[in-house]
C-alpha cells in the first residue's frame, strides 16, 4: 500500500502499523479491536475517509489523533489532507 492510497478511514497509514494481520478498516467491517466511531460516521455519510468531510477534523478524529497512549500527534489528520488535496 502506498501513502496515496486509502488505507483507513482516519488516516492512520496500514502499512506502517504493527498489527500486520489487519488488512485495515477499509476491508473488514470492523477493526480487529472493536467498533471504531470513526469509521462508523465516514460509512453512514459514505465517506471514503475523514478528508473529505466539512467537519474535519472533527473534535472526535483530533482526539483520536492526540489520544495518549495510541495518538500520532495529528498524523493520521494530516494524512487525511494529503488524500483530500492529491486523489
Amino acid at each position: 500500500m502506498g501513502a496515496l492510497t486509502v488505507q483507513s478511514r482516519c488516516g492512520i497509514l496500514c502499512d506502517e502499523c504493527r498489527f500486520t494481520d489487519c488488512p485495515g478498516c477499509v476491508h473488514i467491517p470492523d477493526p480487529f479491536w472493536g467498533h471504531c466511531t470513526l469509521k462508523g460516521c465516514c460509512e453512514e455519510k459514505n465517506l471514503s475517509h475523514c478528508g473529505t468531510c466539512q467537519e474535519c477534523p472533527c473534535d472526535t478524529l483530533t482526539a483520536f489523533a492526540y489520544e495518549e497512549n495510541e495518538g500520532d500527534d495529528g498524523k493520521r489528520i494530516r494524512q487525511c489532507q494529503t488524500w483530500h488535496d492529491t486523489l
